[in-house]
This record gives C-alpha cells, structure tokens and sequence, in this order.
C-alpha cells in the first residue's frame, strides 16, 4: 500500500507600509491598508502588521524615513517576514534601496495586483498578457 505524503504551502508572511500624506488621511490610509491586506491574502500573503508614517511627500530614496525603514528592518528580521508590501507605487531606485535595506522582498500594490493575475491566469495567452503587463510595469 502506498503511503501518501501531505504537505502544506508555506504561506510568506508580509507587512504592510503605508504612508500619511496631508492629501491622505489616516483614516484613509487604514482603509488602504485594509484593503492591501485583502490582496495580499488573495496572492497567498498573510499580511502580519501595519506601518505607517506622517510625511509630507515619500522619501525620494526610500519612501520612508530612515529611521521608519530601520524600524520596519528590525521587525522584519525578528519576526522573520518575507515580504514587505508597500501601499504606493515605488520607483525603480526606491524598489532598488528598500530591497538592499530589507533584505527581504519588496512589492508596491501594482505589483502585488499582477501577482495575483499571474497566479490565476489559466492560459497560456493569458499567461503571456500577464508577463508582458509586468514587463511594462518595470519599465522606466
């Protein structure tokens, strides 16, 4: 008789940063977050806590402060978090700086979004619509 071997998915665990601009109020920005988590879970994400930081505009090299990024960092490496989901697009440099930072890896919610498509995409044209939406998405 054969024995059968049942194993889980081991689902990545993320946190969540968002940031309050004089344009987005907290309120909102927690309802933005709320809504992230959503997504996260649907791309098989357990989103595990929220960041958030007052600022007039995002960082332009690391769209947080540094000491909000050391922060984040610290939590990440304690609780040993994969991925870190950020609200707001993020430029290539900001992607590129945050990463090196973390260690870990870095999504904005459009890229977060085109997992999702890639995940359930069934075809293999849509497949291909799905890669090619992401390879735009990284152009500059």
């Amino acid at each position: 008789m054969k024995e059968f071997i049942i194993t889980q998915e081991q689902t990545e665990r993320a946190v969540l940063v968002g940031l309050v601009t004089p344009e987005q109020s907290e309120a909102q920005v927690k309802e933005y977050l709320d809504e992230l988590a959503f997504l996260a879970e649907t791309a098989g994400i357990e989103p595990v806590r929220h960041f958030t930081q007052k600022a007039d505009k995002p960082h332009a090299v690391t769209f947080v402060g540094s000491g909000k990024l050391q922060q984040i960092g610290e939590y990440v490496a304690e609780n040993e978090i994969g991925i870190v989901v950020f609200d707001d697009e993020l430029s290539a440099k900001q992607l590129r700086n945050i990463e090196k930072e973390l260690k870990v890896r870095i999504l904005d919610r459009t890229n977060l979004i085109l997992d999702i498509f890639a995940k359930r995409a069934q075809t293999a044209h849509a497949k291909t619509q799905v890669e090619l939406a992401q390879y735009r998405y990284m152009l500059p």
